[in-house]
C-alpha cells in the first residue's frame, strides 16, 4: 500500500494539536492532523472548560495569524484574586489581589471557552491548502529511522513523515510507541467545569476561592445577553464531585453559590457540566527519534493558575521556533526542543502538584499554612513579582 507523505503528522485534535497544525502550516510545512473524531465546536456539545491565555500564548496565536479571529470572543482578565475561606458554609478570612503594577499595561490574560477556540482553529485549518485533516483514525503504530517516521493509523492509512508530534493526551499512543515512560500521581480528585450566570458583575477579575477539596475558580466570560457570566472549575474529592454532577440544576446552583462564598451573588448553572480526573503526569523524555511530545502527552497538571494549556503552548512555541526546513525532526531539532522545555516542565509539574496538595486540605494546620503562604506571596513585593512573572510565562 502506498504511503502518503507529509512533513509533520500530528496525533490528537485537542486545542494543542489544532494550534500546532495551524502554526506549522502557517510556517510553510505540510501537516496531517489525525484523530478518532473532529472536536465538537458548538456551545452545547463542545469542551465546557475555558482557558485564560497568557502573553506567550497570545504572541504565538498572533504570529500564526490566529489571534484576530480569537480576540472577539475573549474576555480580558485584569486581576487575579485569591480568597481564603474556612468552615462551612465558607467564611472569608482573607483575600489578596494580583494585578500588574504598571498603569496602562495589558490584561493579565484573555479568557475564552474551549469549544469556541476549537471552532476558530478548525475554521482556520479548513482554509489552509497544506493541511490534511484525517478524522476517524487515531495513531496506531510507527517505525522510525534516521530520516523519517513510517506511521500507520487505526484505519490502515500509512504515512511517511519527517516529524511525528504526539498531542494525543494523557493516554498518548505516540508516547507509548516511542517507548517513553511517564510518572503519574493521582490525587483522588475530580474537577467539574461549567458556566454560570450571576447578578454581580465580575469586573474582569478571576477569583480562586480556597476551602477544602481544591479551589473553586470563577473566570470571567463575556456577558450572555447582558447577564454577567463566568466559567467555573470546581475541584473536589472524586465521590463528592460525582455527587455534585448528579444533582438537579437548581440544587447544583445552590451548592455552587455556597461554595463561592456568595462573591458574585446567586449562581445559576448555564451550561452542561463536564467532569475531569485530576492527576499529574510527566513524561521521562519529551523526544525520541523523529518524535516530539507536547501538551498532555508530555505533562498533565491540575487546573490551577492557568498553567495547563499555557504550558502546552509553550511546548509548541519551543518546538516551532527550534525548527527549520532543513532540520525538521532531526536530532539537532529535537535536542534543542528537549533542552528548552525539560526543566520548565519538571518545575511546573512539581510546583503545581505541591500547591494542589496544600490547597485541597481541610486540616487546620495546613489551612493556616495556606493562609500564611498567601500573605507572604501577596505582601512581599519581590516574591509577588516573581510569582506573577512565572504565571505570565516569564
Amino acid at each position: 500500500m502506498a504511503r502518503e507523505t507529509t512533513d509533520i503528522l500530528i496525533a490528537g485534535a485537542g486545542i494543542a494539536g489544532l494550534t500546532a497544525a495551524a502554526c506549522f502550516a502557517q510556517a510553510g510545512y505540510s501537516v496531517t492532523l489525525a484523530a478518532p473524531g473532529a472536536p465538537k465546536r458548538d456551545r452545547t456539545q463542545g469542551d465546557q472548560r475555558s482557558t485564560a491565555f497568557l502573553d506567550p500564548a497570545i504572541e504565538l496565536f498572533s504570529e500564526a495569524g490566529l489571534w484576530d479571529q480569537l480576540a472577539p470572543h475573549a474576555q480580558p482578565l485584569q486581576e487575579l484574586h485569591i480568597t481564603d475561606t474556612t468552615g462551612w458554609p465558607p467564611q472569608i478570612r482573607d483575600s489578596r489581589a494580583f494585578a500588574s503594577e504598571a498603569p496602562g499595561t495589558p490584561p493579565l490574560a484573555q479568557n475564552l471557552m474551549n469549544w469556541r477556540i476549537a471552532d476558530v482553529l478548525l475554521n482556520a485549518l479548513e482554509s489552509l491548502p497544506n493541511v490534511t485533516l484525517h478524522w476517524g483514525a487515531g495513531f496506531a503504530s510507527m517505525v522510525t529511522r534516521e530520516g523519517e517516521a513510517l506511521v500507520r493509523l487505526t484505519d490502515g492509512t500509512g504515512l511517511r513523515a519527517r516529524l511525528v508530534i504526539g498531542a494525543d493526551g494523557r493516554e498518548s499512543a505516540v508516547r507509548e510507541a516511542a517507548g517513553i515512560p511517564a510518572e503519574i500521581s493521582r490525587f483522588g480528585q475530580k474537577a467539574l467545569a461549567f458556566s454560570v450566570t450571576h447578578p454581580e458583575p465580575h469586573r474582569n477579575i478571576s477569583t480562586e476561592v480556597y476551602n477544602q477539596g481544591g479551589p473553586f475558580t470563577l473566570i470571567p466570560l463575556p456577558d450572555d445577553d447582558g447577564t454577567p457570566t463566568s466559567a467555573v472549575v470546581w475541584m473536589n474529592p472524586g465521590p463528592e464531585a460525582m455527587r455534585l454532577q448528579a444533582l438537579e440544576p437548581e440544587d447544583f446552583s445552590a451548592e455552587a453559590t455556597t461554595r463561592s462564598a456568595g462573591l458574585l451573588g446567586p449562581l445559576t448553572l448555564a451550561s452542561p457540566r463536564a467532569l475531569f480526573p485530576i492527576i499529574t503526569l510527566r513524561a521521562k523524555a519529551l523526544t525520541a527519534q523523529r518524535t516530539a511530545l507536547i501538551a498532555e502527552a508530555a505533562h498533565v497538571i491540575p487546573p490551577i493558575g492557568a498553567q495547563g494549556l499555557n504550558t502546552s503552548l509553550n511546548d509548541l512555541a519551543a518546538l516551532l521556533h527550534s525548527a527549520s526546513p532543513d532540520r525538521l525532526g532531526s536530532r539537532q531539532h529535537l535536542d534543542a526542543y528537549e533542552k528548552s522545555r525539560a526543566h520548565d516542565v519538571a518545575a511546573r509539574v512539581a510546583a503545581i502538584a505541591l500547591y494542589n496538595r496544600l490547597t485541597r486540605s481541610g486540616l487546620p494546620p495546613l489551612q493556616s499554612l495556606r493562609l500564611s503562604g498567601l500573605k507572604a506571596v501577596a505582601d512581599v513585593p519581590p516574591l509577588r513579582r516573581a510569582v506573577m512573572r512565572a504565571g505570565m510565562g516569564g
